[in-house]
């Protein structure tokens, strides 16, 4: 099956390393023409993971995104979650007979939608040709093929598998999971719960404060997905607890960066210019938020970071009021 990677940042690079270790050759969407022929003529993304070298014979680049589609079976979606709508009404074919992957750890502004509820309402794409990637993966150390593992959720046990052995290399350890919709949320508020870790940070609170608020964000997340999605899950595996400990404490983590920001006194604004990558979790905070008015679940965390990202609440008296609702 051919396979698309769909996105030219750094987490779509970093995928598109992974399958080129174990295709013999793909095809790869990149939206500006201009990078692409940079890409053919220095062998590599020139904007992100510069380090990572490809055999550019081996990939069939798009910049069209209907052609991209026409020609691939597997679609691996690594568009930051901001941007996917913009992409994808650029497209006059159809997605339902292809097998979807969203490697996309955010949710569908506006819609308030999970990214697989999304191409299935909007799409017609059967719940069982849809599949996420989970866990903690970060893409630079991707590419420096340090250990990782990643979680492929599928209500398709085949799919599954099979997209599954199509990841797995000597550097990237796969395992599959059916909790589609817990694993999306979890990747979604683990970016929400990074921001506060950085807020905190750049607020000179220390690792033992940092412990406490990791264990009342795991407590929070499990309260929340549970609620919209009840089934039998264990919140301490990797694709839960595992991403909100990568994310939270990498220096890697754009969310944690973007949140460091914010409690050194930046402005939002301030902070999203000076980034050179999308913090998914400033998005997630306010559809999770949105969200969370129809089920009332207790979550102040959440409403802590939404009332400083976007009713411009002073960090300080607003992190020190939820630290006294901490055990």
């Amino acid at each position: 099956m051919k396979v698309g990677i769909m996105g030219g940042g750094s987490w779509a690079t970093a995928l598109a390393k992974i399958i080129s270790m174990t295709q013999s050759n793909f095809n790869w969407y990149m939206r500006r023409p201009e990078q692409i022929e940079e890409f053919k003529n220095f062998g590599h993304n020139t904007s992100y993971l510069t380090s990572v070298k490809f055999c550019t014979e081996n990939i069939t680049f798009y910049s069209d995104i209907n052609d991209v589609v026409k020609n691939s079976d597997i679609l691996i979606f690594a568009i930051p979650s901001p941007f996917l709508k913009q992409h994808l009404q650029k497209l006059n074919v159809q997605l339902k007979n292809k097998v979807l992957v969203s490697a996309i750890k955010g949710i569908v502004p506006d819609e308030n939608m999970l990214i697989s509820d999304y191409f299935s309402k909007f799409y017609e794409v059967p719940n069982e040709n849809i599949a996420i990637l989970a866990g903690p993966c970060h893409a630079e150390e991707v590419a420096l093929e340090r250990l990782s593992y990643l979680t492929v959720g599928c209500s398709d046990e085949a799919h599954a598998q099979y997209i599954a052995n199509m990841l797995n290399t000597h550097f990237i350890k796969t395992s599959v999971g059916y909790d589609v919709t817990g694993m999306e949320y979890a990747s979604v508020l683990k970016n929400v719960y990074s921001i506060v870790a950085g807020i905190c940070h750049g607020l000179k609170y220390g690792d033992n404060f940092q412990a406490i608020f990791i264990s009342n964000s795991i407590m929070e997340m499990s309260r929340f997905i549970d609620t919209v999605s009840p089934l039998d899950r264990n919140i301490s595996g990797s694709v839960y607890l595992g991403d909100l400990l990568v994310t939270a404490y990498s220096r890697f983590s754009r969310n944690r960066i973007f949140g460091t920001m914010i409690g050194k006194g930046y402005s939002v604004k301030t902070a999203q210019l000076e980034m050179e990558m999308i913090a998914e979790g400033y998005f997630g905070t306010k559809c999770i938020k949105e969200i969370n008015n129809d089920y009332q679940v207790d979550m102040p965390i959440l409403d802590t970071v939404y009332s400083i990202l976007y009713e411009r609440k002073s960090a300080v008296p607003a992190i020190k009021k939820l630290t006294e609702t901490f055990k």
